[in-house]
């Protein structure tokens, strides 16, 4: 039973990092667009596939799945959304080099030179 616990938490957070990314990319797109659709559709069926090949199909587990899958994109426009407002650094529809712009800022920011 813990195994099985341990097994369906992995999957599911692993369904909202994933949905992190593709959220991003979707919060700079314009609505209604390829972009926006793609952002949306392509981590389907890596939801899909990760929930059939780990968990087996169980219809009580379609509202976890399903709520992961939206918590991770919910999460991901409003990361673009509030470093948007909050850093000088132009900003991509990829969320590790945006990461790394970010950090990368923030440490120039509050770097001293002690020389």
């Amino acid at each position: 039973m813990k195994l099985a616990l341990v097994l369906i938490t992995l999957v599911l957070i692993t369904i909202v990092l994933i949905n992190l990314i593709f959220g991003y990319w979707r919060s700079n797109t314009r609505k209604q667009s390829l972009q926006w659709a793609l952002a949306i559709h392509i981590p389907v069926p890596i939801a899909i596939g990760l929930r059939l090949a780990l968990l087996g199909w169980s219809w009580l587990l379609l509202p976890a799945t399903v709520a992961a899958f939206t918590a991770g994109q919910f999460i991901g426009g409003r990361i673009r959304c509030y470093w948007a407002r909050q850093q000088n650094v132009p900003l991509s529809s990829l969320l590790v080099r945006d990461l790394i712009q970010v950090l990368a800022a923030d440490r120039a920011k509050y770097d001293l030179d002690y020389t």
